[in-house]
C-alpha cells in the first residue's frame, strides 16, 4: 500500500522544524564542538593574534559557529546545521574505531577511557526486552537499522534472523548478518530496532519513511532515543540554554516525538521516559513501540 511521505525541505541550514515542519523557531547563536567541526569538514579551531592583522576583528580563540533552533510548536530543540549523507559518512564510519577515538582524545582528554564504557553492552537490555514482549510473538526476525555491530540488540538470542544495517562498517557480533539497502526489502521482519539514531541524522523523517517501508502489518518499530538533561529542567530558556552542539543534533520533547511519528505513519503503541544506569552512570531516554497505521 503506498503512504504519503512527510519529508521537510533540505538546507543546510534548517529553516523549519524537521520534526513537524513548522516555521515559529526561534534561535540562538552556538558553537559546533571541535571534534565534530574536524572530523566532519576539517575546519580547526584557531588563535587569532596580531600577526593576523586583523583590524576590525578582536583576538582570541575562533571556533565554528551555528545556531541552535528550537521550536514553539512541538518543542523539537535542534543545530540549524544539517548534514549531507557524505558528512554522515565521514563522521561516523569506524564509528570509535582507532582514528575516531584519537581524534576525539585530542580534542577531549580522558575520551578514549569513556570510550572504552561504551563500548562495552548496556547494563538495560531486560528492561527493552520487558518493554516489548507483549507486543510480540515469538519467534520473531529482528532487524537492527543502526545497530553497530548488534551487541546491544535485544532478543538477539531468542530470533530467528538477525540482520544489522549500519554505516559503520564495523565486524557484527556472532550469529548477525549485515545486509545492504538493497537487500532491505527482500527478508519479513517482526521486530525492527532503531535505537540511539534518531538523534545523529539531519532529517529523521526521511529515515523513519524509510524504516517504514521494510516493516509489515504485524511488524513491531522499536526506536530509542536520549531524553537529554536540557530537556528535562523545567526552568532552562531554550535555545538560549544550549550553547554547543557535538553528535546529537537532535534533542526531542515528547510531542516532538508524538507529533514526528504521526506524520509518517506510525502508531504509537506505547511511549514512555525511562531512567536506566548503564556504565554505572544514569542514562535517560524516551522508549517507543509502534507498528503501521
Amino acid at each position: 500500500m503506498s503512504r504519503e511521505k512527510f519529508s521537510p525541505t533540505k538546507e543546510r541550514d534548517a529553516r523549519a522544524c524537521v520534526c513537524c515542519g513548522g516555521l515559529d523557531l526561534e534561535r540562538s547563536p552556538a558553537v559546533l564542538m571541535p571534534f565534530i567541526a574536524h572530523r566532519v569538514f576539517d575546519w580547526q579551531p584557531v588563535t587569532i593574534d596580531e600577526s593576523w592583522g586583523l583590524s576590525t576583528i578582536r583576538s582570541g580563540h575562533a571556533y565554528s559557529l551555528c545556531n541552535s533552533l528550537y521550536c514553539r510548536d512541538c518543542g523539537f530543540l535542534f543545530l540549524d546545521m544539517r548534514f549531507s549523507d557524505d558528512e554522515l559518512q565521514r563522521l561516523y564510519t569506524d564509528y570509535r574505531g582507532k582514528a575516531y577515538t584519537e581524534l576525539r582524545e585530542h580534542y577531549e582528554p580522558g575520551y578514549a577511557a569513556r570510550n572504552d564504557v561504551l563500548n562495552t553492552v548496556i547494563d538495560y537490555i531486560p528492561d527493552i526486552e520487558n518493554f516489548l514482549e507483549k507486543y510480540l510473538t515469538f519467534p520473531i526476525n529482528i532487524l537492527d537499522w543502526g545497530g553497530d555491530t548488534g551487541k546491544n540488540t535485544p532478543f538477539r538470542n531468542r530470533c530467528g534472523a538477525f540482520d544489522i544495517y549500519d554505516i559503520s562498517g564495523n565486524q557484527p557480533v556472532a550469529g548477525a548478518g549485515i545486509v545492504s539497502r538493497n537487500d532491505l526489502n527482500l527478508k519479513h521482519y517482526d521486530l525492527i530496532v532503531c535505537s540511539n539514531v534518531l538523534e545523529h541524522v539531519p532529517y529523521p523523517s526521511d529515515l523513519l519513511n524509510d524504516i517504514a517501508q521494510t516493516m509489515r502489518e504485524q511488524s513491531v518499530l522499536y526506536v530509542e532515543v536520549p531524553f537529554e538533561a536540557i530537556m528535562r529542567q523545567e526552568e532552562v530558556a531554550l535555545p538560549q540554554g544550549k550553547r554547543h552542539w557535538h553528535e546529537h543534533i537532535n534533542f526531542y520533547s515528547e510531542k516532538s516525538l508524538r507529533c514526528l511519528f504521526d506524520k509518517v505513519g506510525l502508531d504509537i503503541l506505547e511511549l514512555r521516559p525511562f531512567r536506566a544506569i548503564t556504565g554505572g552512570a544514569p542514562f535517560h531516554m524516551f522508549q517507543i513501540a509502534c507498528k503501521l497505521k
